[in-house]
């Protein structure tokens, strides 16, 4: 099978990184087979849009998985009573959702062995990110071990590998890639409390990051944010 005609799982949370990976797998020649994850999360902008960009880019499906993850709680994303912070946060923040990454890896790992694919990208990032624990290269390096010792596929020698093309770019230089990928960052959202329409709060961690990143990139921000009445 040549590179033209390989398959790959893209987990796509309708986000700017993510978007950015999915555009990045198909310049890479792959056949992208799109993952998001409906955990229940604070919003549903953010899967909207990862269904707009899924169509855009040509995905050859895309899929959004049902996982109930507010029955836990445990993050402001997942439990109404625990608010998303809108100033910088220090250490692990409240945003962060115990085990996500973990849980959205685990359900690419199954959609690849049935697709018979032997690459799975995720937009995960460890320069920019919030502090999140599973955004580093130790724990992509970790998981991909694991799916080669617990996989079918990989037992009969078809190994699994854990792409993470972003972990070590600044937000700048994802915003900068991605452009350059035509990636249209108009239809991504990634604020953390964004209103049904889509429009950002322009004060979360995740918004103060992509803005800094459009910043330093020197390229126009196109997120639309809500006003202050809207929220």
């Amino acid at each position: 099978m040549n590179k033209q005609t390989k398959k790959a799982v893209v987990l796509l949370s309708g986000g700017l990184d993510s978007a950015t990976v999915l555009a990045y797998a198909r310049h890479q020649g792959y056949a992208c087979y799109c993952l998001s994850l409906d955990y229940h999360q604070r919003h549903i902008a953010e899967l909207q849009a990862a269904q707009n960009i899924a169509k855009v880019m040509d995905a050859s499906a895309h899929k959004t998985a049902q996982l109930d993850l507010s029955l836990f709680g445990g993050s402001a994303l997942t439990d109404d009573n625990i608010a998303v912070p809108e100033s910088a946060s220090k250490g692990i923040p409240v945003t962060y959702v115990p085990a996500r990454n973990t849980i959205m890896l685990s359900l690419a790992l199954a959609w690849a062995e049935v697709l018979e694919a032997q690459d799975i990208f995720i937009g995960v990032n460890a320069l920019d990110y919030s502090g999140y624990p599973d955004c580093r290269g130790e724990y992509v390096k970790a998981f991909q071990n694991m799916a080669n010792l617990a996989t079918k596929s990989a037992v009969e020698g078809k190994t699994i590998t854990i792409h993470a093309p972003l972990i070590e770019m600044t937000k700048a230089q994802i915003v900068q890639l991605g452009t350059q990928l035509g990636v249209d960052y108009a239809m991504t959202v990634s604020c953390y409390q964004a209103n049904q329409q889509g429009e950002a709060c322009g004060l979360c961690d995740s918004c103060r990051l992509r803005k800094e990143g459009f910043l330093a990139a020197g390229l126009v921000d196109p997120t639309r944010y809500m006003s202050k009445q809207s929220k």
